[in-house]
């Protein structure tokens, strides 16, 4: 595979920006490949500068659940845009895909859209610390909320006034009312509400974690957080950016039938385009500007073209066959990669919900940051270098999620499960 207009591309990038990057994943430094330069895509298909293809199981991290570049979405988007591209002004467009919402998650009755899923999640603790009236914040380890400085913290003793910064930049009294234990433990859970309950405004999790790869909630926990945070009065708070109308149409909180107080969300309801939005009960969301004393506005919030191209997507995603469908493809790609990997020396596990998956190379269990080895890191980085010379496009990182579109067909998960069985026999 040649890449020679891609290093090209990416030196001149590096002369400008800082690290040839817009978001440091891109740079591959997780891995042994070099970074490619994305040219164009089309339904599962991605092409680089360098005129290379490569079946892609990103999705531009998700959002792409209908594919690349899908006709209704493209079709929304050029007939809005023909209009303008931005007002900054409310557009009948907001009522409609705030209205898809509002339906679709019976736990948002108010919705505010934003441009980004760190908007959305630094917005929302802002509002839950306002209408609970405390300050501190419980978090997960391995769950990621977005780069505001509040989330930006590593679990220190256990101490609310003692976690610590995990960035440069970040002041110590910023996260020193944040909290950050494992995720999947309810133990620590009540531990932390018994000593300090009186002062949490909220729990914030990804109720499938999608940022340390996938890792599924343990039976009961999220009824844990539901429980423990509805008897200290504490907020919970599910950050569906990535869950969100991509597990389910309701999301993760349908899945799972689990009532959070407030939801973040970003990804697919900007169909490709930034996004991100937050939304919860009336009495809650009412304390935003204009209505209430949380303060809270972007320019480009509730941009047309954003808000058109999420309305396709959620229009055509309504078809609740679509996610029957979608499972159907993700069970069957499982059982094939497990199949590959039944009589190797290399473990593999699959945690799945949906089109929402995983591969760790790892021997044990993962259900916390923790149980990430080392044999799973070495691995990845293994099988994300031979099969991107096969043009299989992966996660750079073997910290993240893969998604499977619509598009995908049977037999581009037959292309991707052979293609991991030649790297393992090339190894064996």
């Amino acid at each position: 595979m040649k890449i020679t207009k891609s290093k090209q591309i990416f030196n001149r990038l590096s002369k400008s920006i800082p690290g040839g990057v817009n978001s440091p994943v891109r740079a591959f430094k997780s891995v042994v490949s070099n970074p490619i330069i994305i040219d164009s895509g089309k339904g599962t298909t991605i092409n680089d500068i360098d005129d290379n293809s490569y079946l892609d199981f990103v999705g531009s991290w998700g959002p792409l659940i209908l594919g690349h570049a899908h006709p209704s979405v493209i079709k929304e988007v050029k007939k809005t845009a023909k209009k303008g591209t931005s007002f900054g002004a409310s557009t009948l467009l907001e009522a409609e895909l705030a209205e898809m919402i509002v339906d679709a998650l019976k736990s948002v009755e108010l919705v505010r859209f934003v441009n980004s899923g760190t908007e959305a999640t630094m917005s929302a603790i802002r509002l839950a610390r306002a209408y609970s009236n405390k300050k501190i914040i419980v978090k997960f380890e391995g769950c990621y909320h977005g780069h505001s400085d509040l989330f930006l913290s590593k679990s220190g003793s256990g101490v609310a006034e003692l976690d610590e910064p995990n960035s440069a930049g970040i002041l110590d009294k910023t996260i020193s009312s944040t909290i950050t234990i494992p995720f999947n433990d309810s133990n620590a859970v009540k531990k932390v509400f018994k000593e300090f309950g009186s002062r949490i405004a909220a729990v914030i999790v990804e109720p499938i974690a999608g940022n340390m790869g996938v890792v599924l909630p343990e039976d009961g926990y999220l009824k844990t957080l539901r429980k423990v945070t509805s008897n200290y009065n504490s907020l919970l708070i599910f950050d569906e950016v990535i869950t969100g109308f991509r597990v389910n149409f309701g999301g993760a909180q349908t899945v799972y039938n689990i009532t959070p107080d407030i939801t973040c969300l970003g990804k697919i309801i900007g169909g490709g385009f930034p996004v991100g939005a937050f939304g919860g009960k009336r009495e809650i969301m009412e304390m935003l500007a204009p209505l209430g004393p949380v303060y809270q506005a972007g320019t480009l919030s509730g941009n047309p073209v954003a808000m058109s191209a999420g309305l396709a997507t959620l229009k055509i995603l309504s078809n609740k066959n679509i996610y029957t469908k979608l499972e159907s493809k993700g069970a069957y790609l499982s059982e094939k990669l497990k199949e590959v990997f039944a009589n190797s020396d290399v473990p593999l596990q699959i945690p799945r919900c949906g089109s929402m998956f995983s591969l760790f190379f790892n021997s044990k269990t993962i259900s916390k940051w923790d149980n990430i080895s080392d044999q799973h890191i070495s691995n990845y980085k293994k099988f994300h270098y031979e099969l991107l010379e096969k043009g299989i496009y992966l996660p750079p990182s073997p910290y993240e999620s893969f998604f499977i579109s619509t598009k995908h067909t049977k037999n581009e998960l037959d292309i991707f499960v052979e293609s991991f069985r030649e790297t393992l026999e090339s190894k064996s």
